[in-house]
């Protein structure tokens, strides 16, 4: 009785459709939140990389102020942030700095008069105060403006926002996206390089 019961059950097909759609439902959510979610990151990256590219192309002609571009980029990027994220002050981080020529970018200010211990600064050394902070940087090269006419300025955008779905605790992703953009431009011929050298 118990083994004709047993096979009966192992042939019937109804109510069958419930548990294989429970098997099914958890890979594909996982699926579909997972591309939303890596979509919302070529968009969000997309739109740093535009704001970016914007601004920096208003910033060159020289009238525009360190504050105005910031908040122009700002604002763009925030648009497009969630709801949560639109308000934090360190979602979005702008750092603008300025540099005298390509050659310069990513080094120090240029020493313009160098006494031994020759190629490296020491205090004896003349130096191009780019910054105008009154002291020699050997890492950051003209600070965080946006330079004279000529210069080049190397612009980097990162936004720090938290993933839209809950997915990263299945896959085991974090929390956090990242989004950074970087470009480098030259500033138009305005007016003249401003050079300020220091003599320590």
């Amino acid at each position: 009785m118990m083994l004709r019961l047993f096979h009966r059950l192992s042939r019937e097909r109804r109510g069958a459709t419930l548990p294989e759609f429970a098997i099914v439902l958890v890979p594909f959510l996982t699926l579909v939140m997972g591309s939303l979610d890596i979509g919302y990151q070529g968009y969000l990256r997309a739109t740093v990389t535009g704001a970016l590219e914007k601004a920096a192309r208003k910033a060159t002609v020289g009238d525009r102020t360190r504050a105005q571009i910031v908040t122009m980029i700002d604002n763009e990027v925030r648009a497009v942030l969630p709801v949560n994220s639109r308000t934090d002050p360190n979602a979005v981080v702008v750092t603008p700095q300025s540099y005298f020529n390509f050659s310069a970018v990513g080094g120090g200010e240029r020493i313009t008069g160098d006494t031994a211990p020759v190629g490296t600064y020491n205090s004896t050394d003349c130096y191009e105060d780019r910054n105008g902070n009154g002291r020699y940087d050997a890492t950051g090269g003209g600070g965080d403006n946006l330079g004279t006419a000529d210069d080049i300025v190397y612009y980097t955008v990162s936004v720090d926002v938290p993933r839209l779905f809950p997915i990263w605790r299945v896959i085991g992703w974090s929390n956090d996206v990242t989004a950074t953009a970087k470009t480098l431009i030259r500033n138009q011929p305005f007016g003249a390089q401003q050079v300020v050298i220091r003599c320590s």
